[in-house]
């Protein structure tokens, strides 16, 4: 694992893992509402500390602006994940997340920067190690 890529084994692909972490997972929003997080603990031992996936609703815009939102939420998340897999490592537990945006469409806001989301996943996952 990179510290600051994002492997294949890193992210959140099967639909049984989808299933399992909206079923079980908790929501956690961040600190504008902008943003929101579904979080689920596990203890398979063939996961990696950390699988994520990134997830914009149809709805909240066209192609073309929900995949920019999942590129810069994809981003801001690689660029900052050593923070949560540290605490992970020292608590020995697995993690499942599925971020996404909550209040962001494309109506209410055209143009989404880099600087804009960052901030939103740095507070996202501060909560989540606050929660360990």
């Amino acid at each position: 694992m990179k510290p600051k890529g994002l492997a294949k084994e890193e992210r959140l692909s099967a639909k049984n893992d989808f299933q399992f972490v909206y079923s079980k997972g908790k929501t956690i929003y961040s600190y504008n509402n902008s943003f929101k997080a579904v979080v689920c603990f596990t203890d398979n031992a063939d996961y990696p500390p950390v699988k994520v996936a990134f997830a914009v609703h149809k709805k909240a815009g066209n192609a073309v602006w929900r995949n920019r939102v999942k590129r810069l939420l994809r981003e801001s998340y690689r660029l900052n994940k050593m923070y949560l897999i540290n605490r992970l490592n020292e608590v020995g537990k697995k993690l499942l997340i599925v971020l996404s945006p909550n209040s962001v469409n494309q109506r209410n806001k055209r143009v989404v920067k880099l600087d804009d989301v960052i901030d939103e996943i740095i507070s996202l996952l501060n909560i989540i190690k606050a929660e360990l």
